[in-house]
């Protein structure tokens, strides 16, 4: 009959349970650390923000809803990408020499001057474009090398140019290095259009490959 040495094999099985519950002790005290950061961690996060998401692709939102959600980041960024279209108003598009360009607003013209025989016309929308320029480059800008074409955006049509004598600020002279201006341009354009538009702006260049950004939007009022 075979026999077995019982007391070794008991002391073998006793340091293989106490072996065990060292490595059970460890293991326990390295998660509830672990469960501690976390738990920590996770508490010291503020909690998110209940924001209502905006597609600022949309078409259909409204210049109100755009400038509210979207005027900050823009759509097509800031041109220096080489995103020229794409953009809404209140984006902005800067040239390589540092010219940066934005469509604040378009908006119905209703301040006119009587003396100088300004009124409004039957089936047309007079309305007035204002653009912030920033000239964030090294050399001064010049504004007369600038100008606008403004078509409708919903079924075609093409704005005539004119300019109203209260207010108006036209592209003219030259905008220095750091300096900030507001300018205007004064359109327009047949009801039958609609008041969604798309203003290009142009720049007059010996490049040919400058591009000329288009921001979309509608006039208000």
């Amino acid at each position: 009959m075979r026999t077995f040495n019982l007391g070794g094999f008991m002391r073998v099985r006793a340091t293989v349970a106490a072996t065990a519950l060292l490595l059970a002790a460890l293991t326990a005290c390295g998660n509830g650390g672990d469960s501690g950061d976390t738990e920590q961690s996770v508490a010291s996060k503020p909690a998110a923000a209940d924001t209502k998401a905006v597609d600022c692709s949309d078409e259909s939102l409204s210049q109100s809803e755009w400038t509210e959600n979207c005027a900050e980041q823009g759509t097509g960024g800031d041109g220096t990408d080489g995103e020229a279209t794409g953009l809404k108003f209140g984006g902005s598009y800067t040239w390589p020499d540092g010219l940066k360009v934005s469509v604040v607003e378009a908006r119905v013209f209703t301040d006119f001057d009587p003396e100088v025989l300004e009124s409004p016309e039957p089936g047309q929308t007079e309305f007035r474009v204002k653009l912030k320029l920033e000239n964030t480059g090294k050399s001064p800008a010049a504004l007369d090398d600038l100008s606008m074409i403004i078509e409708g955006a919903t079924n075609g049509g093409e704005a005539a140019l004119t300019e109203f004598s209260r207010g108006s600020a036209p592209l003219q002279g030259r905008l220095a290095p750091g300096v900030t201006a507001v300018k205007t341009g004064d359109h327009v354009l047949e009801t039958r259009y609609g008041k969604r538009i798309v203003v290009t702006v142009q720049r007059a260049s010996e490049d040919f490959d400058l591009d000329f950004p288009e921001f979309e939007g509608e006039i208000v009022g």
